[in-house]
């Protein structure tokens, strides 16, 4: 082919770009060369058709509106496409005629007839009608299950493929830090180990599919001071490095993720989308990220009118791209008009310019959007995005989610069957609450009640009628998730003490900022639950014979003086649509129990914020304060209808170099009766060392299905890297010096401790260092 312009009369020109056998980057390079400065700043920007009828479902989304029509926003090219199939109630056909329709236009519109590239949300599954609502990300975390997230994501990716979407906006990285913040739901829980290896089953299942995944918030979000959404970050240096930014580095340095979404907060004064320091020299000088960086929606105005770093929407398109932000997400502000104006006077250089487009134009050679053969309608497989591959998914999901809290009395599971139940509490008739923020039902369609629901999700009411159809039920919801209507408790005591049994479930119900007790701007003051429901479940424990408490949130709560009077306590984080029947099973014994804690419960100390990762003067300090922040349950902890045992834990070696391995063995036995999957944890303890370090840091986990009476040895292989923290200069090193690994059942758990010193000099690692630990534990 021609590796210059081909001039005709006719559209779209054609050049090299348009070869397949060229590298993406080399093609992008061509297209890039033939373009005009009007066409490469297109590249930059995006729209949201249908926005100004969808309703409030991204922040502050009535001030920044897009003022173009869509013909006016395509004129010589356009970036990305906006949410197509998330904005309001469409069926899967109809959407992927809507995107084709979309895609003819952008293509008709630029000389080279390239398209847009495709986003959407999928947070819990492909954010649109009728598809599978996935359990939200803290239910995955529950699991401990990284293979179980990569076959979901890869399920999400590959319906999005399907029907023309490229880029998928997930997964949140952000390490909780505060369980009173909003979108605690939304993470993979409180421990960057945990978060990191999950977040890289997500990215690698995704993209498997051939869908891009979208890290964010990079960075600090979740760090937000009181937990309130937007807050400037409260974090150090060597937090940030060490907790927050641990598993964005993953995902880029293994998993190859395609792109980075900014933070919406400040750290230390300077915004994430004008953080040079952070989306240039970190994410791309040191980890190496090839891919695009994309804004969260409005971020870059809010430079202007919320962070007060640019004095209007031009300088914060200026400040965005020099910081490395390529692409303006949700619709063009500031990287159009504005940005031609400032490459006229000089305040962008071209080659500023062209570092982002060229970014944007390698990911869609990348995408096969550059290839000569590609058509807007070449998506013709058939669209079901609740297929019986995603609901299967969605009920092991939700089933290994649910964890067991306690189970003191023996009550559980519900093997004979009470002959009466009464089924009390706001979240049991209601399927809304088994749902997150960014699943549709809660986001889209709050704002179009003309429409159904979309998916087949039966309530837990629903679910216990059918896994106790011989049982008497009696319901009553007793309040409202919110409110400070009392005038149900009545009626609720009546039911509870007239029943042989109680199940009593309550929590949160999703929504948006403030339209929910959960969810992206939904943050608390405290962590009593919402509403009168505290009220609620003391006068029902009061007065019920017998009493499962069943938590369904988004958040932890502090239950613990409940859990102590109920007699089994349930936690199930949001699990999605298959999630009642998940719950009903757990209570009748037809699913076992193996969910575990991605994060504490905290304990009488309602309010006050605090997660396990934390140095000795963190934690409790008799003499010294007289808040003791001790959790009702531990991370990591969760109980089974058997019971295990983790005992002789081992090393190949009593001392290894400090840039050498060792492997640690534990043998895990089921103590129990009945067939059950435990889940050992490997934690790290450094008793000495240059800077504060915690009390106990997860480096290792897997999940050992057992039968009754078996034994299996499991073992870790173990890097000194993973022993790595920042030190006192912000470099990661590794110390000479004990360390004492401790294979468990949570991080409250004993468990068997083995001894191991690091010998030799401190030793300097970066981003290249071993950041996983191999786990087996092989039968026979």
């Amino acid at each position: 082919m021609d590796e210059t312009l081909t001039i005709s009369d006719e559209r779209p020109k054609t050049g090299l770009w348009n070869d397949t056998a060229r590298p993406a980057a080399v093609r992008a390079r061509a297209l890039l060369d033939a373009m005009t400065e009007s066409e490469k700043v297109q590249q930059l920007g995006s729209t949201w058709p249908g926005h100004d009828t969808s309703g409030d479902v991204a922040p502050m989304q009535d001030t920044f509106r897009g003022a173009e029509s869509f013909d006016e926003a395509i004129i010589d090219g356009l970036g990305h496409l906006t949410r197509v199939f998330g904005t309001a109630p469409i069926a899967p056909e109809a959407g992927r005629e809507q995107l084709a329709a979309f895609q003819e236009q952008v293509v008709a519109a630029n000389r080279f007839g390239v398209p847009a590239i495709a986003h959407e949300e999928c947070l819990t599954g492909l954010t649109t009608w009728q598809a599978t609502v996935y359990p939200t990300p803290l239910a995955w975390a529950a699991t401990w299950n990284p293979e179980l997230v990569r076959s979901m994501a890869a399920a999400i990716g590959s319906d999005m493929a399907a029907v023309g979407i490229h880029q998928g906006l997930s997964p949140v990285l952000d390490v909780v830090r505060d369980y009173r913040w909003g979108r605690v739901e939304e993470t993979l829980g409180e421990d960057p180990y945990l978060v990191s290896e999950l977040a890289l089953s997500y990215v690698q299942g995704l993209q498997s599919a051939g869908t891009i995944a979208t890290l964010k918030h990079f960075a600090g979000y979740s760090t937000s001071r009181a937990a309130r959404n937007h807050a400037p970050a409260a974090v150090g240096p060597r937090e940030l490095a060490d907790v927050i930014l641990v598993p964005f580095e993953k995902a880029v340095v293994t998993g190859k993720v395609g792109s980075v979404m900014n933070a919406y907060n400040d750290i230390d004064g300077v915004p994430c989308g004008a953080d040079e320091t952070l989306l240039t020299h970190l994410l791309r000088d040191s980890w190496g990220f090839e891919g695009t960086v994309v804004s969260d929606y409005w971020a870059i105005a809010f430079l202007a009118s919320m962070h007060h770093v640019a004095a209007d929407v031009p300088g914060a398109a200026q400040a965005a791209l020099h910081a490395g932000i390529d692409v303006e997400l949700p619709h063009t502000t500031g990287y159009g008009d504005a940005l031609l104006t400032m490459l006229k006077d000089g305040r962008v250089s071209t080659d500023l310019l062209d570092r982002a487009v060229l970014r944007v134009l390698t990911q869609k050679a990348e995408l096969g959007l550059l290839d000569p053969g590609w058509q807007p309608r070449q998506y013709t497989a058939p669209a079901d995005f609740d297929s019986p591959r995603n609901r299967d998914i969605a009920r092991v999901l939700a089933e290994e989610s649910v964890v067991l809290l306690d189970n003191g009395s023996g009550i559980l599971p519900l093997a004979d069957g009470p002959r009466s139940i009464a089924v009390i509490g706001p979240a049991a008739d209601d399927a809304r609450c088994l749902f997150g923020c960014y699943s549709f039902p809660n986001h889209v369609l709050p704002h179009h009640p003309e429409a159904a629901l979309g998916i087949g999700a039966p309530t837990v009411l629903d679910a216990i009628r059918r896994e106790f159809p011989g049982a008497t039920l009696h319901h009553e919801a007793g309040c409202a998730v919110t409110g400070d209507d009392r005038g149900g408790i009545d009626a609720a005591v009546a039911a509870a003490a007239a029943a042989d049994l109680t199940i009593l479930v309550v929590g949160d119900r999703s929504g948006m900022f403030g339209e929910g007790t959960s969810g992206e701007g939904c943050d608390l003051a405290t962590l009593t639950l919402p509403g009168v429901q505290e009220d609620l479940v003391e006068a029902v424990l009061g007065a019920a014979r017998r009493t499962v408490l069943v938590v369904v949130s988004g958040r932890p709560y502090a239950i613990g003086r409940h859990a102590k009077q109920a007699d089994a306590t349930l936690q199930a984080f949001f699990p999605g649509q298959e999630g009642a029947s998940a719950v009903a099973g757990v209570l009748s014994g037809r699913v076992n129990p193996s969910g575990h804690l991605p994060v504490q419960i905290p304990g009488d100390a309602a309010g006050q914020p605090g997660t396990y990762l934390a140095p000795p003067l963190a934690l409790k300090s008799d003499g010294v304060s007289n808040i003791d922040p001790t959790p009702a349950f531990p991370f990591g902890h969760g109980l089974s209808y058997t019971t295990f045992s983790v005992d002789g834990a081992k090393a190949t070696e009593a001392a290894i170099a400090v840039d050498g391995s060792v492997t640690v063995w534990a043998s895990v036995t089921n103590t129990g009766s009945r067939a059950g999957t435990a889940v050992p944890q490997l934690y790290l303890t450094d008793p000495v060392a240059s800077v504060t370090r915690p009390v106990r840091q997860l480096i290792g986990f897997t999940r050992v299905d057992l039968a009754a009476g078996e034994t299996r040895t499991v073992r870790f292989e173990v890097h000194a890297d993973m022993t790595s923290f920042t030190g006192r200069d912000l470099r990661r090193r590794v110390e000479p010096g004990w360390i004492a690994l401790t294979v468990a059942q949570s991080a409250g758990d004993p468990g068997s401790s083995v001894q191991v010193k690091l010998e030799g000099d401190p030793r300097i690692v970066d981003h290249t260092r071993t950041m996983s630990t191999p786990v087996t534990a092989p039968r026979g």
